[in-house]
């Protein structure tokens, strides 16, 4: 009988960054070549709800971006005030990367974001009939000659051009690829398709992208929105499709839900998909701190890779696992050495015995069976009652159960 195999073993996962992997169902990857980072926090991610960068914040977010290696760094709407015109000017003078600045169709809007010295200019319109009609109160010709003409503006002052026809995913599919291939024509270096609504899902998205690539000779970029949690799935379909850049924000800040996630994005390219980025991966964990405090945006702690749980176990089972070998409640492929965070055993209401020993090791305790057996109880039914099970907490149980550390047994001895 022939028995044929359907899963896919072109490229075998080599870590990129020396990580111990293993044979899998997911054990191959040939989807991507490369990924770019196009960072929007200092643009779109201030647009999240109460949020505000000072000029100072501004400047410290953009020099570790910058540092880490992004590709490009979105620092603002420069015609939007003169405090915000002058973060992106020094911005673009400051930093070795690409800094792109945002413009309407508008010529106030295109002269500024000029002036401010950025190295590219991201020009958008909207081309949903629903903003169309009811947000611009215009015409699918009006937008289209008013987008040809501001590429063609930024492209007479010798400037990389990226052009955004904004809510895409809800623009009809004809016009769509019309104003495409005009702003194409007009000289557009890059085609931006934004996910303006977070409506995609990664399969039409993914559609979406390769119908893009085939009517425009200009580079791909996508930036999606997280309405209904899938910013970051459909980013990485959108690369997968032939889209060469993704636009990220740190923490998925930005309008509403947000937009996809500057550290699920890279993370995933780097160990899901094995494609080096180029991102210094070990300030991630910086960076994430940094706009949290910057942005007054609590991180949540299940957040994804930067969340203060993304590493933390709990569980008997796997915190005993996790001592014995990390890879086994871990993916393996990341680690939080290669996002520069600390694994952590939390103590609490599902708390085991291997766990306990282990936090009482890391105190200078030697414990017998029955003391770690007593201990873990109290552990238990102190975290049963949702309170945080500390070190101060843990000591205390450890003197309950009579049990001193050898230095201190030593000292009653002497």
């Amino acid at each position: 009988m022939l028995i044929q195999c359907l899963h896919k073993t072109t490229r075998p996962l080599t870590p990129v960054r020396g990580v111990e992997f293993f044979q899998g169902t997911l054990d191959s990857t040939d989807e991507i070549e490369s990924a770019r980072v196009f960072d929007t926090t200092l643009r779109d991610g201030e647009q999240s709800p109460g949020t505000s960068f000072s000029y100072d914040d501004k400047r410290q977010i953009a020099a570790v971006l910058d540092d880490m290696g992004t590709h490009v760094i979105e620092a603002g709407f420069p015609v939007n005030s003169d405090a915000e015109f002058e973060a992106v000017r020094d911005i673009a003078s400051s930093t070795s990367t690409t800094t792109c600045g945002l413009a309407r169709v508008v010529d106030e809007d295109i002269e500024a974001a000029l002036e401010s010295g950025v190295e590219m200019v991201h020009v958008f319109v909207s081309t949903s009939d629903v903003q169309i009609e009811d947000s611009m109160h215009a015409t699918r010709e009006e937008v289209t000659e008013r987008a040809v003409q501001s590429v063609e503006r930024v492209k007479e002052a010798d400037v990389t051009c990226m052009f955004s026809p904004m809510d895409a995913t809800r623009t009809d599919e004809q016009y769509l690829m019309d104003i495409i291939e005009a702003t194409s024509a007009a000289g557009a270096d890059w085609i931006n398709i934004p996910d303006t609504c977070g409506v995609a899902t990664p399969t039409r998205f993914k559609a979406l992208i390769e119908k893009v690539c085939a009517h425009t000779d200009a580079r791909v970029d996508v930036h999606t929105h997280d309405d209904f949690g899938l910013a970051t799935a459909n980013a990485l379909a959108g690369i997968e499709a032939g889209a060469d850049q993704a636009q990220v924000s740190v923490n998925s800040i930005g309008e509403r839900a947000g937009n996809a996630a500057y550290e699920e994005f890279v993370m995933a390219v780097e160990s899901l998909y094995q494609t080096d980025t180029g991102i210094d991966t070990t300030r991630i964990a910086e960076l994430s701190d940094i706009v949290e405090d910057k942005s007054g945006m609590p991180t949540p702690g299940n957040k994804p890779v930067v969340g203060d749980n993304a590493f933390s176990h709990e569980s008997g089972i796997h915190a005993a696992g996790v001592i014995e070998n990390s890879d086994t409640f871990e993916p393996g492929v990341m680690t939080p050495e290669m996002v520069g965070a600390e694994r952590k055993l939390v103590m609490g209401k599902h708390t085991g015995t291997h766990s306990v020993r282990e936090r009482l090791h890391e105190l200078g305790y030697e414990p017998t069976t029955d003391q770690v057996r007593a201990i873990t109880r109290r552990v238990k039914d102190y975290g049963a009652e949702k309170r945080r099970v500390t070190v101060d907490d843990l000591e205390r149980f450890a003197s309950e159960v009579g049990l001193e550390r050898e230095s201190e047994e030593e000292e009653v001895r002497v």
